[in-house]
């Protein structure tokens, strides 16, 4: 299973899909002209006002569920993983992606806001919408459906729950080998799973109102609580910072890994922690009650900056000051870099952990234990709803019955299953899942922008009622040339009608 995992990486993830990501996020900053920077306040205004509805959740909420999304294991595992695996400089490269992705992230989730569809009394919306509505290819917009399912309801989320099984054995030990059907298990591991299943269970059930509201309150207070335990541990050591900048920059061009070996665990984990362009966070931006899709862009625009710039460079900023990692050399068991013992994976919380414990002696173990729980548990939320909208997406056309409940149960036992096995395993099943809808996905924006160009349209259509002072924006598909999205022509249809 590794080896064949192994070999679809090396496909999905060739230099192609890096340069891709990139080079996507460089065009649309470009057409926008660099509309991450310009609408920066904007961006700020735009996250506390809105108000959600029945239909809808508000800006705040669907930035939530999508951050939930993003800040995972990303932030924590993920860092590790690429600076164990492409030395400092790989942290650079994560930089880069998440500025050029963030116009990525504008372009995506503004498409999601034109052509989402009411669903059952809620907001849908995604990919496999836009594609069909503005490319006109039902057959593409399945193919990332059904991708879209199985990444989302089987692949990433034992990825997440992988690391938070991790975290609690490495905190609190292993205890007692359980034998079961499926393999030799620690205690701790399946604890951990059987309790994150049916906590999992009792929200989805739920619906996505209780996502959204579950969400709002972890998300922002579980970043806000990672973000000052890396100040604390920053200022502790803050003679360092200089020399750390210079490492990670230095290394990043002229690095000890390898210079291909930077970019590539820098983009892949850049691409896996933020999300730009990987498809995902269009489905919480379609969500949203706005009054014009360019506003949920730029919201969606601004979580990246959220994920990358602050929660994965803090934890960069504690590994590196401290001195917690190796980095891994070409060969299995050879290191380029040694601090750590060398069982020590970079697979996983460890750097992370043992980081926060060489400052905080005794803190570090427990208190990533509870960090990932919230970020990892967050965004398998984020992920049973994208899976879910998936589904939504294929009942329009041929309506199954027991499809979302048969989801239920499936990612419960992803859940559960990944808790308990190897790192490496789910790692790399959550890349092979991560760089499929992330194909699918840039190559559908970047075919859409030639066809027509409807986020860049209503980019334009939203600045030029800010440069009128407009009190409440509308927006006029029809008027914009923009074809197929239904929503907003009912809504000004029936505007014009009172």
């Amino acid at each position: 299973m590794q080896g064949l995992v192994d070999f679809l990486n090396g496909v999905i993830w060739s230099p192609f899909l890096i340069y891709l990501c990139l080079g996507a996020g460089l065009f649309y900053s470009i057409l926008t002209r660099f509309v991450q920077i310009r609408h920066f306040f904007e961006m700020w205004r735009l996250l506390l006002s809105g108000k959600s509805s029945e239909k809808g959740i508000s800006s705040f909420q669907a930035l939530a569920v999508s951050l939930s999304g993003r800040v995972g294991t990303g932030n924590i595992a993920g860092v590790a993983a690429a600076i164990g695996f492409g030395g400092p400089g790989a942290v650079f490269w994560m930089w880069v992606v998440a500025f050029f992705g963030a116009a990525t992230a504008y372009a995506e989730s503004t498409l999601a806001q034109i052509y989402k569809e009411e669903d059952e009394g809620q907001f849908r919306g995604g990919p496999a919408y836009y594609i069909e509505k503005a490319m006109g290819q039902k057959w593409y917009s399945w193919i990332f459906a059904i991708a879209t399912i199985f990444a989302c309801g089987v692949l990433l989320p034992g990825v997440q729950s992988n690391s938070i099984g991790n975290a609690v054995e490495t905190a609190f030990g292993s205890g007692p080998m359980i034998e079961t059907a499926i393999g030799t298990f620690s205690f701790a591991k399946v604890v951990t799973g059987t309790v994150v299943s049916i906590i999992l269970g009792f929200i989805i059930f739920g619906g996505v109102k209780r996502i959204a509201n579950f969400t709002q309150i972890v998300v922002p207070f579980m970043a806000l609580a990672y973000i000052l335990t890396a100040f604390v541990i920053i200022l502790l050591h803050i003679t360092e910072v200089p020399h750390i900048f210079a490492l990670i920059i230095g290394d990043a061009f002229t690095p000890m890994a390898g210079f291909g070996a930077a970019i590539g665990w820098g983009v892949k984990r850049g691409v896996y922690s933020n999300e730009a362009g990987q498809g995902t966070g269009p489905h919480a931006a379609a969500a949203a009650n706005v009054d014009h899709p360019a506003q949920q862009g730029l919201v969606q625009s601004f979580s990246i900056y959220i994920d990358t710039l602050l929660v994965c460079s803090a934890t960069a900023f504690m590994i590196l000051i401290t001195g917690m990692y190796n980095v891994q050399g070409a060969d299995e068991g050879v290191f380029i870099v040694q601090n750590l013992a060398a069982n020590i994976g970079a697979n996983g919380p460890a750097f992370t952990q043992l980081a926060i414990d060489s400052t905080l002696p005794g803190i570090g173990k427990p208190f990533i234990a509870l960090a990932l729980f919230f970020f990892a548990f967050t965004t398998i939320l984020a992920y049973y709803y994208i899976a879910e909208t998936n589904i939504a997406y294929i009942r329009r056309t041929v309506n199954i019955n027991g499809l979302k409940f048969l989801l239920k149960l499936v990612i419960i036992a992803s859940v559960f299953y990944g808790t308990v096995r190897a790192a490496n395993l789910a790692w790399a099943m959550g890349d092979v899942g991560v760089g499929l809808m992330a194909w699918l996905n840039i190559i559908g924006i970047l075919i859409i922008f030639f066809m027509s160009k409807p986020a860049l349209k209503a980019l334009k259509d939203y600045e030029e009622q800010q440069k009128r002072g407009v009190s409440v924006y509308t927006f006029d598909p029809v008027k914009l040339g923009i074809k197929g999205a239904t929503y907003w022509e009912k809504l000004i249809e029936k505007s014009s009608k009172k």
